[in-house]
């Protein structure tokens, strides 16, 4: 594929897009939930006198003419109703009963329980029955205001629409029961009800089945009024809940009462009514049908989302531990412990000489800084510097100059890349052990020491040294020295123990000149000519190892701005380099080692983890809103609190104070939404092919501030002095 020029940037419009939808998917799913919107209970205020003739009335009621008109049912006539359904595991069984007995009832739907089972809404009709409106989310009618009421019966009719092509002229309010207990509130809401023309339905017998009270007690409260021949509308439900007590019932009433000559049928149908159901136009079944779809992918989704929320807990988790434990056996046991240097001892010399190799473009904060670090060092072989200016637009070349000493060399080139600069400085090096340093890095007086001493064993080709932030004065610079000491050092060492280190940092790494010339030398066709570096030499066999005393401090991005154009280019580079080296996933010996154990980990968790991300961020979010906040915040105070105790031990190996931890749980609301969106990205920037360019951050000379305060701490104590 070619790649074509340019940083994409419609995606993010088309993110922003997904994430409304997302949004509205689960807004709709917890509104259908009765979650969002949740109305309380009313408390049965005296407002609005209930007509004698509807409270001492019959249970259906008729407002449609603006004068209540209540109706029983006849002798011997029985209105099996159920509400609250369908539902998919006791709605089926009980058709069953009724087909069995050649029985028929009515159900009282909710909307969105019916546009979750759409096909169980046909067969309820298909078989005989007739369904009511009980509203879309269960809603209390007499709490909520007027529009949310008339909301709720709209959707309902929608939903039937678009399930089974049909509207329905019942309902029955939920919360209701018998006419003789209706509320003012109540009477009102039937009222508004009645005249959008409803049939009002309310009940002779409640059972309270909700209680799940036993078989018995169902059909007793069923059965009453039956020794005189009374037709009655009796109330059970088919969902909430276990209903099994309701089918067993169902079934001891039919059995009991047809004997007698009872009849169970719809309730239009023992009025003598027009049926409830009337069919809808094409144009309604098409709006029914996108809500009934909607819906249905909503509860998918959020069922998705769910499950997804708890595999990302723990991966989280596990992206945490496991390095931990590699970390503590890294600790516990040397290199030379677990593998004997074949022949045994040291090379003949032990300290060979060293070229360190310096790229630099626009290094004029640091550049004098981090050359006086190289030369003040306790290595006791010969050192040489070379600094390789790529085309540099500012004072670089001329401080480089101005350094008297024979050990270093400026090498001046137009600009190419910092892989051609490094490639020119590997050229112009005498030694066989090579030193490759930023611009922008300060050593310690006994680093380029640690960095060698593991080339004692023949089988290292290369070492990575212990990155550290200069700048963590600020909460941008505590937050990346975090991120440097859990995120990166903690992972080398792991990537250590399982011998496939993928990346050699650029601030600080040696490599034998042999090994280089291995693999080609530095590539130049990634923005992570490190990780790429390090990986072609995984491939070869050779080891890669972490010097964790060797330590190095970087001036890291002082802005979201330049910390963004920064991990920008590394996401995105990791990725192309990952993708170069994909082969290596089927193959043998250290290529495979890299493959099966480094690219696939950093796959699932450095690529896959971030990306899904944004999705359970939202879903979390939604669910402390909008839902029982427990789970989401539970979950989030031990991410934090397992991230804690991880970076305690991290910054505990590093020699580090463990007081910038105070602002760890920041971090996760602006700097880790940062870092995924980054990933995010790089992802859609790869997938489209795009070509990234090389991104310049700003210096401001913290590693020069470094090593001035350093340099004068040395001066007063008489000795050597760590970089703190």
């Amino acid at each position: 594929m070619t790649a074509r020029h340019g940083e994409p940037r419609g995606h993010w419009v088309l993110l922003i897009l997904g994430g409304l939808v997302l949004a509205m998917l689960l807004l709709l799913d917890g509104f259908a939930a009765n979650v969002v919107g949740e109305a309380p209970r009313g408390e049965d205020p005296a407002t609005g006198r209930v007509p004698a003739a509807v409270s001492s009335g019959g249970p259906v009621v008729n407002l449609s003419e603006g004068v209540p008109h209540s109706r029983r049912l006849p002798p011997k006539t029985i209105a099996l109703t159920f509400d609250d359904g369908p539902d998919p595991t006791w709605t089926p069984r009980l058709l069953d009963v009724l087909r069995r007995h050649r029985a028929h009832a009515t159900f009282f739907t909710v909307g969105a329980r019916v546009a979750r089972n759409p096909g169980l809404t046909r067969r309820i009709l298909r078989e005989g029955h007739e369904i009511g409106s009980h509203t879309y989310t269960h809603a209390d009618l007499a709490a909520v205001p007027a529009w949310r009421a008339r909301l709720e019966l709209d959707l309902t009719q929608r939903a039937l629409a678009g399930a089974a092509g049909v509207h329905t002229r019942l309902l029955r309010m939920p919360y209701s029961s018998r006419p003789d207990g209706l509320t003012g509130p109540e009477w009102q809401a039937a009222r508004r009800a009645g005249g959008d023309g409803y049939l009002v339905v309310f009940t002779d017998r409640d059972t309270e089945d909700w209680r799940r009270p036993g078989a018995d007690a169902i059909v007793r409260a069923a059965l009453a009024g039956s020794k005189r021949g009374e037709g009655a509308v009796v109330m059970l439900h088919d969902s909430g809940g276990d209903r099994s007590g309701t089918i067993a019932a169902v079934t001891r009433i039919i059995e009991r009462l047809q004997p007698q000559g009872y009849r169970f049928t719809t309730l239009t149908r023992a009025l003598g009514l027009p049926s409830a159901e009337v069919r809808v136009p094409a144009w309604e079944r098409a709006i029914g049908w996108t809500l009934v779809t909607a819906q249905r992918a909503a509860s998918a989704l959020t069922a998705a989302m769910s499950v997804l929320f708890a595999v990302a807990g723990v991966a989280y988790m596990l992206r945490l531990a496991v390095p931990l434990l590699f970390a503590h056996a890294h600790r516990n046991k040397t290199r030379t412990a677990e593998e004997p240097i074949p022949g045994g001892g040291m090379p003949p010399d032990p300290f060979p000489p060293v070229s360190v190799i310096v790229p630099a473009y626009d290094e004029e904060a640091n550049i004098a800084a981090t050359i006086a670090s190289l030369l003040d060092t306790d290595y006791p072989g010969t050192v040489e510097v070379i600094v390789v200016d790529d085309g540099s637009t500012d004072r670089t070349a001329p401080i480089v100059g101005s350094i008297a000493s024979s050990a270093v060399q400026l090498i001046r080139k137009p600009n190419g890349g910092k892989p051609s600069a490094l490639n020119e400085g590997i050229e112009a090096a005498r030694a066989e052990i090579l030193v490759l340093v930023d611009g922008d890095t300060v050593f310690q007086r006994d680093t380029i020491r640690h960095l060698v001493a593991p080339f004692a064993d023949p089988r290292i080709g290369a070492v990575s040294g212990n990155t550290k932030v200069a700048d963590r004065g600020g909460l941008l610079g505590r937050w990346q020295h975090i991120e440097y000491v859990i995120g990166f050092n903690l992972d080398r060492r792991m990537f250590d123990v399982l011998r496939c280190m993928p990346t050699v940092p650029g601030a600080i790494g040696a490599f034998r000149r042999s090994t280089l010339a291995r693999v080609g030398g530095v590539p130049g066709d990634t923005l992570a000519e490190d990780t790429d570096l390090t990986m072609a030499i995984c491939r070869t066999g050779l080891r890669v190892v972490y010097a964790e005393k060797a330590l190095a401090w970087t001036e890291t991005p002082s802005s979201l701005r330049q910390l963004w154009r920064q991990r920008y280019r590394w996401c995105y580079g990791t990725m192309q380099a990952m993708w170069k080296h994909r082969r290596s996933v089927l193959e043998r010996g250290g290529s495979g080692r890299l493959g099966r154990r480094c690219l696939l980990y950093l796959a699932a968790f450095q690529v896959l983890l971030p990306l899904f991300a944004p999705v359970t961020d939202l879903f979390a979010l939604f669910g402390v809103v909008f839902g029982d906040p427990t789970v989401p915040v539970l979950t989030w105070l031990a991410f934090v609190s397992a991230q804690a105790a991880t970076g305690a031990f991290a910054l505990w190996l590093d020699g580090e104070p463990i007081r910038p931890l105070w602002s760890l749980p920041l971090q996760q609301f602006v700097y880790r939404q940062l870092m995924y969106l980054i990933v995010v990205q790089s992802a859609v920037t790869a997938l489209l092919g795009a070509r990234l360019g090389w991104h310049t951050v700003r210096r401001t000379g913290a590693s020069a501030d470094l090593r001035d305060a350093t340099v004068r701490a040395r001066e007063q104590s008489g000795g050597p002095v760590g970089y703190t």
